[in-house]
């Protein structure tokens, strides 16, 4: 499918560039938009979308594209209908390979293309008449074979095919892009396991540790060197932050959660 592209020194520094550094623009799901943003630059291509597609229940579970207007389409009922007859759209799940960069023109001519259900009733003329497929791993995803992928798909209206220097830059960058996405996936884990986590100060966890073992609040003044009035004062401020009005609530709740993060830090 491919044919032998030098990649130029400039060519290298830019893909550089895209990959270094740490993005600020972290979306709920998939990449910085940034990212995708520089990469159509280097790229060219009419637009990029990047989608976790579950072939098997016939679901996208999400949908990530440059321009917001596109984020709500829907993935219905004419792209299933065509999907496992469409050999651009079907080729990871059918073949097992999501390792290969493929475009339209692998498998069909424009002709062949133009009389398929999938172009006729779904993209529609004028639509998507060539693009750049990249499957990229994900801890959610199932292995080869699974039915699920997330998808990076770069793609044009009406022109020029994409050229072998598009797919091998791709290539190039596919690595960078993978690790980009899982970086991103760990990247919102942490955050959702500082989100679940209570935000108690140093003194107030030392003080609930007390109260979990029993201590009453004379015992925990005595032992930390405080007042009892200052103990009560630690204790309310920790029942407002944790949402709870008794002890054995707090208890429960600041312990309990960060049991779970504590068991899923070790199984990952």
């Amino acid at each position: 499918m491919t044919i032998p592209v030098r990649a130029s020194e400039r060519d290298l520094r830019t893909l550089a560039d895209i990959v270094s550094g740490e993005r600020d623009d972290l979306p709920t799901e998939g990449l910085p938009l940034s990212l995708l943003r520089d990469l159509l630059d280097q790229i060219h291509c009419d637009g990029i979308s990047l989608f976790h597609l579950d072939s098997g229940r016939q679901a996208v579970r999400f949908l990530q594209c440059l321009d917001d207007e596109d984020e709500d389409e829907d993935e219905g009922h004419p792209f299933w209908e065509h999907y496992w007859d469409c050999a651009p759209c079907s080729y990871p799940d059918s073949s097992g390979d999501l390792r290969s960069i493929t475009k339209i023109s692998d498998f069909y001519s424009a002709r062949q293309w133009h009389s398929t259900g999938m172009y006729s009733d779904y993209f529609g003329p004028g639509g998507i008449e060539h693009e750049l497929l990249l499957c990229l791993p994900s801890g959610r995803a199932g292995a080869a074979g699974s039915g699920q992928s997330t998808r990076l798909l770069l793609f044009r209206g009406p022109g020029p095919d994409f050229s072998e220097r598009d797919r091998a830059l791709l290539t190039l960058l596919r690595p960078h892009m993978q690790q980009a996405y899982l970086d991103a996936e760990h990247r919102r884990d942490a955050e959702h396991r500082r989100a679940r986590t209570p935000e108690l100060t140093r003194r107030q966890w030392e003080l609930l540790h007390l109260v979990a073992a029993g201590h009453t609040n004379t015992q925990i003044a005595r032992r930390l060197g405080l007042s009892e009035g200052t103990v009560r004062k630690h204790l309310e401020n920790i029942f407002a932050r944790l949402h709870v009005s008794s002890r054995t609530a707090a208890v429960t709740r600041a312990f309990s959660q960060t049991a779970v993060v504590a068991q899923r830090d070790v199984a990952s």
